[in-house]
């Protein structure tokens, strides 16, 4: 990567770039989110990063340390991106559109996020775009969800010379939507309803494993275009569940087996039981049909080591 110094430029936000940060310049969108947020702080510690800044729709409610310099601006609107990454060697896309209350067109809001900062990136010269997308595999055409998230992928790889795939299944952090809805669901339910995509397979992985992994994947001089990322476990959310009830100490929740997909169904009691909104869980369980596991792991240096599904599970319900 090209090294770029920070310069003590302002904006009209009132944040200067950092100096005295050699390193490609960064800019991170969904800086306030699951990921992002804690990939922010993991981005500021690590010495090979240059100035880091940071889009967000309202710079006095995100709260970011001083040393980012903040951009306004609304990624499905449009706005405020071509200040934003003027100057950027590598921009994270760490976005979605689902639980926007866009009456569950969620695909065409993130295809408009997806085309607008994709083609600003092209119009200011972003070498590098890491997006964190699903990790699907045979089957994921049947999932709403899953084709977004591959759409998004390779709108924004049209716009960017060297565009990264990062791929991952369920991210167990304390406010990872998917995390939260399995965790309710093991505290709440007084049966366990079993349908058919319970026993399917997949591959979590632990927050401070992505984060790894992504901070990773700004500074490597050579990214492959797709990176899929893992747990040290591939296992069903049958086990899944079985695995957070042991270690939440609630044992012996009856199960309701399900010969069916019942997708609606589970979507509905998923959701009332999950505490996450209908609009949201519907994909996500739709999602859940396809094996999530990774095929061709990373390249050395990238998730080496993850945690297992037990050990994340832990470090989540701690807050982590």
């Amino acid at each position: 990567m090209a090294e770029t110094v920070a310069t003590s430029e302002t904006t009209t936000d009132g944040n200067a770039d950092a100096t005295a940060r050699p390193g490609p310049t960064v800019l991170l969108t969904g800086a306030t989110g699951a990921i992002g947020g804690r990939l922010l702080p993991a981005l500021l510690d690590d010495g090979d990063v240059g100035p880091i800044r940071a889009l967000v729709r309202d710079p006095d409610r995100a709260d970011l340390p001083e040393s980012v310099r903040t951009h306004r601006g609304d990624l499905f609107a449009g706005e405020g991106l071509d200040a934003a990454l003027e100057g950027v060697d590598v921009a994270y896309y760490l976005v979605h559109a689902m639980g926007r209350g866009n009456d569950g067109d969620f695909a065409e809001l993130d295809r408009r996020g997806a085309r607008a900062f994709g083609e600003a990136a092209e119009r200011a010269g972003v070498r590098r775009v890491i997006y964190l997308g699903g990790l699907g595999g045979a089957g994921e055409e049947r999932s709403h969800h899953l084709r977004s998230r591959r759409e998004v992928a390779e709108i924004l790889s049209a716009h960017a010379p060297e565009p990264v795939h990062a791929r991952a299944a369920m991210v167990i952090a304390s406010d990872s939507q998917s995390f939260v809805i399995l965790r309710n669901l093991v505290r709440r339910l007084p049966v366990m309803v079993m349908p058919r995509w319970v026993t399917t397979r997949s591959q979590p992985i632990a927050q401070r494993d992505v984060t790894a992994a992504l901070r990773a994947l700004a500074t490597r001089d050579e990214v492959p275009a797709e990176v899929q990322l893992g747990g040290a476990d591939a296992l069903t959310y049958r086990e899944m569940l079985d695995t957070t009830a042991t270690l939440l100490e609630r044992r012996g929740v009856p199960k309701l087996p399900v010969p069916i997909s019942a997708i609606g169904l589970s979507s509905l009691w998923v959701s009332m039981f999950g505490g996450v909104e209908h609009d949201l869980v519907r994909p996500l369980i739709e999602g859940l049909q396809v094996e999530m596991v990774v095929t061709e792991p990373p390249p050395p240096g990238i998730n080496d080591a993850p945690l297992g599904f037990a050990d994340a599970v832990r470090e989540a319900l701690d807050g982590a």
